[in-house]
Order: structure tokens, then sequence, then C-alpha cells
């Protein structure tokens, strides 16, 4: 055997350990079935801005020491998540906040905001939701719930709100303050030079095979190394023979225009069930760009089927129940270890794909 681990996938969770594997004087080889590194998280680099191919990134944490981790891989910017959402021609800040009722019902005070949705909810009588809409209209009123979270959400899950289980809202934030920063973690910021560059210095001196299926070549891969670190579907790795389990997926129109400036945001979520995308992405507003031209994504949600690529795990009782059998067969293997949002079946933010490659790292290593 060649090597001390073959790590199946050379996305970050995948990248991390192999750094520190190395670090420990470990051999590893990284096989990945695209045809480049970094898994969801690449950027490219086009006409000097970072194109997030696969949606849209942006790095925050609460933990100090996952902050400092991967600040030594790239210098990042002070860029504050400050999502706008659109409904028809009115335009809303996100999360919801004081911005966000001042627009819709013409008021300046908390005081007034909380007494409108109090009073929405109270004529409502819902006591014990029976589905998502039930839920979200016992959480926030009718308005904020009709034209800002129902056609989104029917957008993502390709479902009725009226369909959807209510755990999948378990809370929706209101902030009774005028504050525009989607998130409450204390580090917050994008790479300058993208993500790329980070998992390109985290894979700095071992050998990564791209273009390269795992799953088709497993006899062959597996005998080159002690061990495996597998970061694909986990369903997949046993050829689903308990069952497929089921994700969301996305498609991505991407285009170039003329113009330095369309949006006036990174990102403005579109509301409206009619528009048939979820989100516009202009790149170049993540690191403040100012070049002539400007690249937009268009996110459209659509249903997972197999040789897709999975973004969101379908979190029902019966998916649950399917990836747990699946896990308790995983912990019987011996040589092969599962992590990463696919091996766990779970979405992951960056920083908590960090923090699960290191803690492998201390028990493995």
């Amino acid at each position: 055997m060649q090597y001390d681990y073959l790590i199946v996938g050379a996305g970050l969770f995948g990248a991390v350990f192999a750094r520190e594997a190395g670090k420990k004087g470990r051999k590893c080889l990284v096989v990945e079935k695209r045809n480049h590194i970094a898994g969801n998280i690449y950027t490219q680099e086009i006409h000097g801005i970072q194109v997030h191919r696969y949606g849209a990134h942006i790095f925050h944490t609460q933990d100090k020491k996952i902050w400092d981790y991967v600040n030594r891989f790239s210098e990042f910017n002070n860029f504050v998540n400050s999502p706008v959402a659109r409904y028809r021609d009115e335009l809303y800040n996100l999360p919801f906040n004081m911005n966000t009722f001042s627009r819709m019902w013409g008021i300046t005070t908390p005081r007034e905001a909380q007494e409108i949705i109090r009073g929405q909810i109270e004529e409502l009588h819902i006591t014990h939701p029976r589905n998502l809409e039930e839920q979200a209209l016992s959480l926030v009123g009718r308005d904020v719930y009709e034209k800002l979270i129902k056609g989104y959400t029917e957008k993502q899950w390709g479902r009725e709100c009226r369909e959807l289980p209510a755990f999948i809202i378990r809370r929706l934030p209101l902030r009774f303050t005028y504050d525009n920063n989607y998130f409450n973690d204390r580090y917050q910021g994008i790479p300058v030079e993208g993500y790329t560059k980070i998992v390109e210095r985290l894979l700095e001196g071992t050998r990564v095979l791209l273009d390269t299926d795992y799953l088709e070549h497993r006899a062959e891969l597996d005998r080159m190394a002690e061990k495996v670190v597998y970061t694909g579907m986990i369903d997949a790795f046993y050829n689903y023979s308990l069952g497929v389990l089921e994700y969301r997926s996305l498609r991505f129109e991407t285009e170039e225009l003329p113009v330095e400036n369309y949006q006036g945001n990174a990102v403005v979520n579109y509301t409206e069930r009619q528009v048939p995308y979820t989100r516009i992405i202009e790149h170049k507003h993540f690191v403040y760009g100012k070049q002539p031209t400007t690249i937009l994504s268009r996110e459209y949600p659509c249903e997972w089927k197999k040789g897709d690529e999975p973004y969101y795990p379908v979190n029902s009782e019966k998916n649950d129940g399917l990836y747990e059998a699946y896990r308790a067969r995983a912990e019987k293997e011996g040589r092969v270890i599962f992590g990463g949002r696919l091996g766990s079946y779970k979405y992951y933010d960056m920083d908590k794909v960090i923090g699960a490659a290191l803690s492998l790292c201390e028990r493995e290593l």
C-alpha cells in the first residue's frame, strides 16, 4: 500500500484532513470525481471576479479557533451578509428586522411592530401547527409569511407549504432592531482570493487525482491505502442497498452583463412563487468589485435524482430513519471513515465542516 489514507472528495472536509494528516507524517491520496477541487465552495475567477459556482458561500463562525485556522490560508475581507428580498416590486431587508417591518407597515418603533405581529398571530388561533404553513403563521403572522416566506419556501422544497412538515421551521427569528446583518456570529467575511485558493493551500504537498470516481474504481483504489476517508453520499457507498436518501438539488444560470452594477447587492431573494428562481447572486459585491462588467447567477431549486448534485438533505422521518440504518452499518466498517455533509447526511456550514474534520484528526491521528 502506497498511502496511509485515501481521501474521497477534494472538498473542505477532505482537504483539512489531508493537511493535518500530512503534518503528522501520514501520506494521503485525494481522489475527486469532478474536474476541480474545493467541492461546492469552488470559486472560479472570471475577469477578476470570483464566481461562486455552486451558490453563495459566506464564511461565518463564533469559534475563534476555526476563524484563526482558516485565516492561515487566506486573507478575509469584512463582508457582512445583508440579503434583500424582493416581492413583486417591493424590497425588504433580511433577516426580518425593523427595516423590514417599517417598509411593510409604515411604522417606526419596535412596539408598533410587535403589536401588529402579535395581533395577526392571535387572530389565527393556531395552537398546534399541523404543517409548515401553520407553523410559520404562528410565529410571524400573515403579512411576513405571505410576502417573504410562502413563495420562497415552496420553490425551495418543490411543495406547497401545507404539504411540508412543521418541524422544517422550528423558529423564525424576529429582530426588533434596525440591523441587517444576517448572521449573529462574531467572525464573518469572504476570502479575497476566493475559496479555491484556500483549498489549494490546504492540499499543498498532497497528491490529488481529478476526474476520478472512487465508486467506479473502488477495488483498485482501496488497494492503495490503509484507510479510506469517504466524504461522498453514504447510501451510494453501499450501492443504495437499504434505499435511496432524498435531497434537493440546484441549477444555476450564470451570465455576464456589460454593466458595472446590476442589483446593488450580493444576494437578492425573489420570494414570489411565480418567479422560477429563488435568488440572484451578483458575485462582485462579495469583495466590493469595481470591474466594468458584472456576473450574475440565478439559482433554481429542483428535484434531485441519481446523477444530480445533492445539495440539501430532505430531513423527513423516513429519510432520517434510513440514514440511521446506514450509519449503523458504517460504524462497523473497520477501515472506512465517513465525514462531510454527504457522508453525514447533514447540511453543514463551512465552519462546522472544518470543526468536524479537525475533531476527526484529533481522534484518528
